[in-house]
């Protein structure tokens, strides 16, 4: 009286059953963690490494640690930024977080005819 009449459930074909798999749903996951977190985070090391590679003499940049300085010399691998009058500090370039200024770049033709 109380107990109601259980059916049998067929199982799944065709498409069903391909959506339904385990592997079908690793696969799924992989993607969406793809284009969610892994796909930004590369453009995000990109623009970064791009940013990094353009700094030139003469640039407002602001370190990991906060500190915002001109750029006085670049190396291949660290900058020597200037933070004050008389003080300079050498840092490595992969730390630098942000550009605020850029400097124009020097015109070839101003420089040839000098």
């Amino acid at each position: 009286m109380f107990i109601d009449v259980a059916y049998a459930q067929t199982a799944p074909t065709g498409v069903q059953a391909i959506l339904a798999s385990p592997i079908t749903m690793i696969v799924l996951l992989f993607v969406i963690f793809y284009f969610l977190l892994i796909r930004p985070q590369q453009k995000r090391l990109k623009d970064h490494q791009n940013m990094v590679g353009g700094i030139r003499r003469g640039d407002v940049v602001v370190t990991a640690g906060g500190l915002i300085g001109k750029v006085a010399k670049v190396a291949d691998d660290d900058v020597e930024i200037d933070l004050a009058e008389g003080v300079r500090v050498k840092a490595v370039k992969s730390t630098i977080s942000d550009v605020r200024t850029k400097t124009e770049p020097a015109d070839d033709k101003k420089s040839e005819k000098k």
